[in-house]
């Protein structure tokens, strides 16, 4: 059982009663229910959607669609069987069904709207505390010029992404004219490749304010013609949505870090403002893939800021193909049970056909908190509410290694390769690529280091610690301390093993281009991942696509999700034993 790992109450499992069933799959088998809900069908055909960017990953919901989403009439056999159930069985269900009524009302209709009513309220009073009067403008990027915006209905079979953020970097030239750049992170890395087998279209914020006039729909344009819908957010939006409830509640509780809790009422409302907040960006992203959606598109959502769109998709269009992927860890039930809003979440979720995790325990959590929580029937496939199923699995996210292979043997990157090898001859490097985060463990990393020069002072004119820190959220006071943090224990360390010819480590706060990244990789000896918790961590994954000419070693934490992929080709370390990382 999936949820081996936790003592769920056996009344919660709700364990089919019926003697006169046929040896046919628990997945497919509809068991007995107090009130006859209209099932979705006993079967669906797999969709091809994520087998590009993971493993071979198929969509599937054996609800009221046929193949390739066509309904499908329920038949007399569909109908719950009353008299096999035993009347213990059947006040459980009961139970059951009003619960997830009350779950479901949560986020219907007028309380929907209400919420969003209450937001708008919010927001225009609050507006001049967070030193802006702006107004309300649209905020859909379909709202710009009408010839780009027709060009994007009517075309099919495409794969629509929907992430908080484009997969580019908007900047504005000298020319007064927009460019656009490949943004970093893991998650453009892993969709590059997805993108030369599908129609794809990217939905999400472009990361700058503007406000709506001919500079906006200029942008817009531009962003159309790479397939990217922007949504515009607003200030006020993204510090609630954002910097609120995604980043200060749900990131750090999925990341094994308890919710923060002060003793002031104040901050009760200040949750609940976010979660307004919250409630309002994923309506936006509703309406924008709305807009442009067609019969035969699939709509993959992305991580912990859109956790309530599926379930906004699905009452638009029951048909519609819904995949959502989660790229942190989704912590223990004991753990996710914490938070105010766990139901909601949790319901919107499952309204999707596929629900994906980097890794088998991430999925297991899930699974669990939905049997502990909503007291739903978990499988080792998915989750069953009410004789609908969703199929709940882990697809290791991945990189495109032929990018790599194919930049090691470009001219630029050569000269690059070139100059890194005469700049550290005689000498072994070690690498750390992080972002300047407090679950990425550059402290202990730093720590390991510094206690590996004790141990072996002979080394210490004879390698070289390259440290890259992307800086992140530099406005938040935690990740200043962090910084400060950082920054202090590299001057240790230089100022007590470095030289007047060389130091030990160069540290960095600044992101690279491609090809000096790639040309890095190449040459480093040894790469140190030492993340506190990660979801997967793929700079791993870039650097062993990266040493087809060498023969580096990966130090990897165990706490990464990497860690199951690469676990049996690397060195795994707990990132907090520090002699163990030295």
């Amino acid at each position: 059982m999936v949820v081996a790992d936790e003592d769920v109450p056996k009344t919660e499992r709700r364990r089919s009663m019926d003697a006169g069933r046929g040896p046919t799959s628990p997945r497919r088998e509809q068991t007995g229910r107090l009130f006859p809900i209209a099932t979705r069908g006993e079967s669906s055909s797999q969709e091809e959607m994520m087998n590009k960017a993971s493993s071979s990953a198929q969509l599937q919901r054996p609800k009221s669609r046929g193949p390739l989403g066509k309904s499908k009439e329920s038949s007399a056999t569909d109908l719950p069987r009353l008299e096999d159930t035993t009347r213990v069985d059947r006040l459980i269900r009961e139970r059951e069904q009003l619960r997830r009524n009350r779950s479901f009302s949560i986020l219907d209709g007028d309380d929907m709207k209400s919420e969003v009513s209450t937001r708008e309220d919010f927001d225009q009073k609050n507006a001049s505390d967070l030193g802006q009067g702006e107004k309300q403008p649209s905020s859909i990027g379909m709202d710009g010029p009408d010839n780009v915006a027709q060009a994007l209905v009517g075309q099919t079979n495409r794969l629509i992404i929907a992430a908080n953020r484009l997969p580019v970097s908007v900047k504005k030239g000298e020319d007064g004219k927009w460019g656009l750049t490949i943004s970093s992170g893991g998650l453009v890395s892993a969709l590059l490749g997805v993108g030369k087998s599908y129609g794809m279209l990217w939905v999400g914020w472009p990361g700058v304010f503007i406000d709506e006039g001919p500079d906006r729909d200029a942008l817009t344009e531009t962003l159309l013609e790479k397939r990217c819908l922007p949504i515009w957010l607003t200030r006020n939006q993204v510090e609630l949505y954002y910097n609120g409830y995604c980043n200060n509640v749900l990131w750090p509780l999925f990341n094994y870090v308890p919710l923060a809790f002060e003793p002031k009422l104040s901050s009760t409302k200040d949750m609940t403002s976010q979660w307004l907040a919250y409630i309002s960006a994923n309506q936006l992203f509703e309406q924008a893939i709305m807009k442009v959606y067609e019969p035969g598109d699939i709509v993959w959502c992305h991580d912990y800021h859109l956790m309530l769109l599926p379930q906004m998709l699905r009452k638009n269009y029951d048909k519609m193909k819904i995949g959502w992927f989660l790229h942190t860890p989704f912590p223990t039930s004991e753990i996710y049970r914490t938070l105010p809003m766990r139901e909601e979440l949790l319901i919107s979720v499952l309204k999707a056909d596929l629900v994906g995790f980097h890794t088998y325990d991430y999925a297991r959590h899930f699974v669990s908190s939905c049997s502990r929580i909503l007291a739903f029937e978990g499988t080792p496939d998915g989750v069953e509410d009410g004789g609908n199923f969703t199929r709940v699995a882990a697809f290791p996210i991945g990189i495109d290694p032929t990018r790599f292979h194919d930049a090691l043997v470009t001219k630029v990157v050569q000269d690059h390769i070139l100059e890194l090898k005469a700049r550290f001859k005689g000498r072994k490097v070690m690498l750390g690529v992080d972002r300047l985060d407090m679950i990425k463990g550059i402290p202990q990393k730093l720590l390991g280091y510094e206690k590996f020069l004790s141990d072996h002072p002979e080394w210490r004119d004879r390698v070289v610690l390259v440290q890259i820190a992307v800086p992140t959220r530099s406005d938040v006071p935690e990740y200043q301390k962090l910084t400060s943090q950082v920054h202090e224990i590299v001057g240790r360390i230089n100022g007590r093993f470095g030289t007047l010819g060389s130091v030990p480590i160069q540290h960095l706060d600044c992101s690279l281009s491609f090809a000096e990244l790639t040309a890095l990789y190449a040459v480093t000896d040894c790469c140190l991942v030492t993340s506190l918790r990660d979801g997967m961590n793929l700079v791993s994954y870039e650097y062993v696509s990266c040493q087809s000419q060498n023969a580096g070693v990966l130090i990897l934490s165990e706490f990464a999700g990497a860690a199951q992929s690469l676990g049996a080709g690397s060195v795994l370390v707990n990132p907090w034993n520090v002699t163990e990382v030295a």
